[in-house]
Protein backbone atom coordinates (compact mmCIF):
# COMPACT_ATOMS: atom_id res chain seq x y z
CA UNK A 1 0.00 0.00 0.00
CA UNK A 2 1.14 3.52 -0.89
CA UNK A 3 0.65 5.85 2.39
CA UNK A 4 -0.83 9.31 2.01
CA UNK A 5 -2.53 11.55 4.95
CA UNK A 6 -5.87 10.29 3.19
CA UNK A 7 -5.01 6.88 3.77
CA UNK A 8 -3.62 6.89 7.31
CA UNK A 9 -6.74 8.76 8.08
CA UNK A 10 -8.49 5.18 6.79
CA UNK A 11 -6.53 3.03 9.03
CA UNK A 12 -7.56 5.68 12.23
CA UNK A 13 -11.02 5.06 11.21
CA UNK A 14 -10.45 0.76 11.41
CA UNK A 15 -9.06 1.10 14.26
CA UNK A 16 -11.82 2.99 16.08
CA UNK A 17 -14.10 0.85 14.26
CA UNK A 18 -12.69 -2.54 15.77
CA UNK A 19 -12.08 -0.88 19.33
CA UNK A 20 -13.69 -2.92 22.23
CA UNK A 21 -15.35 -0.02 24.73
CA UNK A 22 -14.99 -3.08 27.52
CA UNK A 23 -11.07 -3.05 27.22
CA UNK A 24 -10.96 0.85 26.65
CA UNK A 25 -12.32 0.89 30.34
CA UNK A 26 -10.09 -1.97 31.55
CA UNK A 27 -6.93 -0.32 30.12
CA UNK A 28 -7.87 3.39 30.93
CA UNK A 29 -7.51 1.96 34.47
CA UNK A 30 -4.27 0.27 34.42
CA UNK A 31 -2.56 3.15 31.67
CA UNK A 32 -1.89 6.20 33.06
CA UNK A 33 -1.65 8.23 29.43
CA UNK A 34 -2.37 11.74 27.83
CA UNK A 35 -3.02 9.66 24.93
CA UNK A 36 -6.89 8.78 23.95
CA UNK A 37 -7.13 4.85 24.27
CA UNK A 38 -9.31 3.42 21.92
CA UNK A 39 -9.06 -0.13 23.21
CA UNK A 40 -7.80 -2.03 20.33
CA UNK A 41 -6.44 -5.41 22.27
CA UNK A 42 -2.21 -6.43 21.88
CA UNK A 43 -3.08 -9.41 19.63
CA UNK A 44 -5.21 -7.30 17.32
CA UNK A 45 -2.02 -4.89 17.43
CA UNK A 46 0.01 -7.32 16.20
CA UNK A 47 -1.94 -8.46 13.92
CA UNK A 48 -2.35 -5.22 11.83
CA UNK A 49 1.80 -4.66 12.27
CA UNK A 50 2.30 -7.63 10.52
CA UNK A 51 -0.26 -6.51 7.52
CA UNK A 52 1.33 -3.20 7.20
CA UNK A 53 3.64 -2.32 4.06
CA UNK A 54 5.83 0.39 3.37
CA UNK A 55 6.62 1.14 7.00
CA UNK A 56 9.02 3.92 7.05
CA UNK A 57 6.81 5.34 5.17
CA UNK A 58 3.44 4.79 7.14
CA UNK A 59 6.17 5.91 9.38
CA UNK A 60 6.10 9.46 7.68
CA UNK A 61 2.55 10.05 7.96
CA UNK A 62 1.47 8.38 11.86
CA UNK A 63 0.55 10.79 14.10
CA UNK A 64 0.29 10.79 18.26
CA UNK A 65 -3.16 11.22 19.00
CA UNK A 66 -3.85 8.13 20.10
CA UNK A 67 -2.22 5.59 22.19
CA UNK A 68 -2.91 2.79 19.42
CA UNK A 69 -0.76 4.67 17.67
CA UNK A 70 1.68 5.23 19.04
CA UNK A 71 2.32 1.72 20.08
CA UNK A 72 1.65 0.38 16.30
CA UNK A 73 4.68 2.83 15.61
CA UNK A 74 6.75 1.27 18.31
CA UNK A 75 6.01 -2.23 17.00
CA UNK A 76 6.91 -1.60 13.28
CA UNK A 77 9.82 0.57 14.58
CA UNK A 78 10.93 -2.88 16.10
CA UNK A 79 10.65 -4.39 12.86
CA UNK A 80 12.56 -2.24 10.53
CA UNK A 81 16.80 -2.88 9.87
CA UNK A 82 17.77 -0.06 11.51
CA UNK A 83 15.21 0.73 14.67
CA UNK A 84 18.01 2.53 16.57
CA UNK A 85 17.64 5.10 13.77
CA UNK A 86 14.32 6.36 14.84
CA UNK A 87 14.61 4.73 18.72
CA UNK A 88 16.11 7.69 19.83
CA UNK A 89 13.44 10.26 18.93
CA UNK A 90 10.12 7.86 19.35
CA UNK A 91 11.34 6.91 22.79
CA UNK A 92 10.40 10.59 24.18
CA UNK A 93 7.07 10.08 23.00
CA UNK A 94 6.47 7.14 25.57
CA UNK A 95 4.26 8.36 28.45
CA UNK A 96 3.48 4.81 29.77
CA UNK A 97 4.75 1.69 30.94
CA UNK A 98 2.60 -0.80 28.64
CA UNK A 99 3.97 0.68 25.38
CA UNK A 100 8.00 1.05 26.82
CA UNK A 101 7.37 -2.56 27.31
CA UNK A 102 5.99 -3.49 24.50
CA UNK A 103 8.35 -1.69 22.39
CA UNK A 104 11.38 -3.55 24.50
CA UNK A 105 10.03 -7.37 23.89
CA UNK A 106 9.53 -6.97 20.64
CA UNK A 107 12.56 -5.68 19.79
CA UNK A 108 14.04 -8.98 18.77
CA UNK A 109 17.23 -7.44 16.72
CA UNK A 110 19.03 -6.77 20.48
CA UNK A 111 19.48 -11.01 20.87
CA UNK A 112 22.06 -10.93 17.69
CA UNK A 113 23.60 -7.00 18.97
CA UNK A 114 23.91 -7.55 22.45
CA UNK A 115 27.38 -5.58 22.87
CA UNK A 116 26.04 -3.02 20.05
CA UNK A 117 23.09 -2.47 21.97
CA UNK A 118 24.61 -2.33 25.63
CA UNK A 119 26.05 0.86 24.50
CA UNK A 120 22.82 1.99 23.33
CA UNK A 121 21.43 1.00 26.69
CA UNK A 122 24.25 3.61 28.67
CA UNK A 123 22.56 5.86 27.24
CA UNK A 124 19.61 5.49 27.62
CA UNK A 125 20.15 4.84 31.25
CA UNK A 126 21.80 8.28 31.94
CA UNK A 127 19.15 10.30 30.37
CA UNK A 128 16.85 11.85 32.28
CA UNK A 129 13.55 11.05 30.58
CA UNK A 130 11.30 8.56 32.53
CA UNK A 131 10.70 6.05 29.88
CA UNK A 132 13.72 6.32 28.37
CA UNK A 133 15.52 4.73 31.66
CA UNK A 134 12.73 2.70 31.84
CA UNK A 135 13.16 1.36 28.57
CA UNK A 136 16.95 0.88 29.03
CA UNK A 137 15.95 -1.23 32.28
CA UNK A 138 13.43 -3.65 30.65
CA UNK A 139 16.05 -4.33 27.65
CA UNK A 140 18.54 -5.44 30.59
CA UNK A 141 15.34 -7.42 31.87
CA UNK A 142 14.50 -9.37 28.50
CA UNK A 143 17.95 -10.25 26.99
CA UNK A 144 20.72 -9.49 28.90
CA UNK A 145 19.75 -11.87 32.35
CA UNK A 146 22.60 -14.03 31.89
CA UNK A 147 26.00 -14.56 33.87
CA UNK A 148 28.02 -13.01 32.04
CA UNK A 149 25.86 -9.55 32.08
CA UNK A 150 25.07 -9.41 35.69
CA UNK A 151 27.93 -7.35 36.82
CA UNK A 152 27.33 -4.63 34.06
CA UNK A 153 23.52 -5.03 35.33
CA UNK A 154 24.48 -4.40 38.89
CA UNK A 155 26.78 -1.19 38.17
CA UNK A 156 24.50 0.05 35.73
CA UNK A 157 21.45 0.17 38.27
CA UNK A 158 23.75 1.67 41.40
CA UNK A 159 25.06 4.23 38.68
CA UNK A 160 21.11 5.34 38.23
CA UNK A 161 20.31 8.81 39.16
CA UNK A 162 16.41 8.84 38.19
CA UNK A 163 14.47 7.66 40.56
CA UNK A 164 10.75 7.92 39.21
CA UNK A 165 8.94 5.49 40.50
CA UNK A 166 7.93 3.28 36.83
CA UNK A 167 12.32 3.38 36.68
CA UNK A 168 11.86 1.74 40.46
CA UNK A 169 9.51 -0.79 39.82
CA UNK A 170 11.63 -1.53 36.67
CA UNK A 171 14.40 -1.96 38.31
CA UNK A 172 13.00 -4.07 41.03
CA UNK A 173 11.77 -6.47 38.49
CA UNK A 174 15.08 -6.75 36.72
CA UNK A 175 17.43 -7.76 40.41
CA UNK A 176 14.35 -9.69 41.12
CA UNK A 177 14.63 -11.92 37.71
CA UNK A 178 18.57 -11.74 38.46
CA UNK A 179 17.61 -13.17 42.09
CA UNK A 180 15.24 -15.87 40.46
CA UNK A 181 17.52 -16.99 37.70
CA UNK A 182 21.30 -16.46 39.59
CA UNK A 183 20.48 -16.96 43.11
CA UNK A 184 24.34 -17.09 44.78
CA UNK A 185 25.59 -14.68 42.17
CA UNK A 186 22.82 -11.73 42.99
CA UNK A 187 22.60 -12.66 47.07
CA UNK A 188 25.89 -10.24 47.78
CA UNK A 189 24.07 -7.76 46.07
CA UNK A 190 21.30 -8.08 47.79
CA UNK A 191 23.22 -8.10 50.77
CA UNK A 192 24.81 -4.94 50.52
CA UNK A 193 21.39 -3.05 50.75
CA UNK A 194 22.60 -0.63 47.60
CA UNK A 195 19.15 -0.27 46.49
CA UNK A 196 16.81 2.62 48.24
CA UNK A 197 14.22 1.43 50.64
CA UNK A 198 10.92 1.14 48.16
CA UNK A 199 13.26 -0.94 45.33
CA UNK A 200 14.89 -3.21 48.35
CA UNK A 201 11.65 -4.51 50.12
CA UNK A 202 9.74 -4.19 46.29
CA UNK A 203 12.37 -6.32 45.16
CA UNK A 204 12.23 -8.83 48.14
CA UNK A 205 8.62 -9.10 47.36
CA UNK A 206 9.00 -9.43 44.33
CA UNK A 207 10.94 -12.75 44.49
CA UNK A 208 9.16 -14.37 47.15
CA UNK A 209 6.10 -13.65 44.66
CA UNK A 210 8.12 -16.33 42.46
CA UNK A 211 7.50 -19.90 42.22
CA UNK A 212 11.07 -20.43 41.10
CA UNK A 213 12.34 -20.05 44.35
CA UNK A 214 12.71 -22.28 47.31
CA UNK A 215 10.80 -21.23 50.67
CA UNK A 216 13.72 -21.86 52.53
CA UNK A 217 15.11 -18.94 50.60
CA UNK A 218 12.08 -16.56 51.00
CA UNK A 219 12.18 -16.35 54.51
CA UNK A 220 15.96 -15.83 54.92
CA UNK A 221 15.25 -12.75 52.55
CA UNK A 222 13.19 -11.23 55.13
CA UNK A 223 16.22 -10.23 57.02
CA UNK A 224 17.37 -7.75 53.74
CA UNK A 225 14.17 -5.85 54.03
CA UNK A 226 14.55 -2.44 55.69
Amino acid sequence: MKWSKEKYQEFITYLKNISDSNYQQFQKKIINTKYEILGVRLPIIRKIVKKITNREEFLKYSQNNYYEEVLIKGLLIATLPNPKDYLDDYLYQIDNWAICDSLASSLKIVKQNLDEFLIKINEYLNDSYEYKVRFGLVLLLDYYVEEKYLPKIFKLVDNLKCKEYYIEMAISWLVAECFIKYPDLTWPYIKKNNLNKFVQNKTISKIRDSYRVDKKVKESLLKYRY
